[in-house]
């Protein structure tokens, strides 16, 4: 379950309400009506330049330009499947659900690394350079991609986040991974986490314990083209004890206590990067040396509570 994490200092900027949704069809509107003149010329029986593109209510169609000439119904109707086809295919890829372009993204997520997280102090020039390329909107549900890039954490189903930006950013800074990296996360979520983790590492194992949101991330990771992450159905208080040691293990849900079995999975020099708490967490880098292991304290957070077997031990049951 990717976190809720939240950073206590910033207040979440407040929702439009209906203003914001009027604003973004609007936007919506505009993306669409720059795209249908962007449309190129395909072969059809009526020419291009006798049809014309209308905007009626939520509605987009084609229809032929009152001219001195009439098309037969047939012709207009073969041409506007071809061109409403085209146009279909091109708005997906240069229109986001949000109305937003594929530029409109990306400019939104330079502001975010630039105004979130450097501002913040994160300095890895590997782990900004992730951030600004991996597309935050492809793992929020559609109702939630206008705020993508806002300073929050946002809702993905089943009682589930994807982490405030400035909180990924903070976990990856701190896993210290190089592109020889194997790494361990605990709580796909979104899958947003793993797919700023496969940016920087050789193999990313990831463990959700909730089969829509491990259904719905293997989709997206897939889509996306990440083929070096392998995502699994279960509990990870357990860990991968099979494709153990990691280099790194990132922990996106927060038990009571350190499960034992993680520790045992970190290499030597291996870092884990976990909330520990109840209500009050804290963000934890716990890092094995030949003695043993040492533990730091990062930050106060704020994560959903991790599930399965640490659910048990919390309530008192074996």
């Amino acid at each position: 379950m990717q976190s809720a994490a939240t950073d206590k200092l910033l207040k979440p900027p407040r929702s439009g309400g209906k203003s914001k949704e009027k604003s973004g069809f609007r936007s919506a509107e505009r993306c669409l009506r720059s795209l249908s003149r962007q449309v190129p010329a395909i072969p059809m029986r009526v020419p291009e330049e006798d049809m014309v593109f209308i905007s009626k209510s939520d509605r987009l169609l084609f229809a032929p330009r009152q001219t001195g000439q009439s098309a037969h119904h047939s012709d207009v109707r073969l041409a506007t499947r071809s061109l409403l086809t085209l146009f279909t295919l091109t708005a997906v890829e240069r229109c986001g659900g949000d109305g937003r372009s594929a530029a409109q993204e990306t400019a939104a997520r330079e502001a975010m690394v630039r105004e979130q997280i450097e501002a913040r102090g994160v300095r890895a020039a590997a782990v900004l350079q992730a951030m600004r390329k991996v597309p935050r909107h492809e793992f929020v549900p559609e109702s939630a991609r206008r705020a993508a890039y806002d300073d929050r954490p946002l809702p993905i189903g089943q009682g589930q986040t994807i982490s405030q930006p400035y909180i990924v950013a903070l976990m990856t800074e701190l896993a210290r991974l190089t592109p020889e990296s194997r790494v361990l996360e605990v709580g796909t979520g979104s899958g947003y986490q793993a797919a700023v983790l496969a940016e920087l590492a050789v193999e990313v194992y990831t463990i959700e314990i909730i089969p829509e949101l491990a259904r719905r991330a293997e989709v997206d990771l897939a889509r996306l083209g990440y083929k070096n992450v392998h995502l699994r159905l279960g509990d990870g208080y357990r860990g991968w004890p099979e494709s153990a040691p990691f280099d790194a293990i990132v922990v996106t849900a927060a038990p009571e206590k350190i499960p034992p079995p993680l520790l045992e999975q970190l290499k030597v020099g291996g870092r884990l990067v976990i909330p520990v708490g109840d209500y009050f967490q804290e963000l934890k880098v716990v890092t094995r040396t030949a003695e043993g292991y040492r533990e730091e304290v990062n930050a106060s957070v704020r994560f959903v509570p991790m599930t399965g077997r640490a659910q048990h031990e919390r309530d008192g049951k074996p």
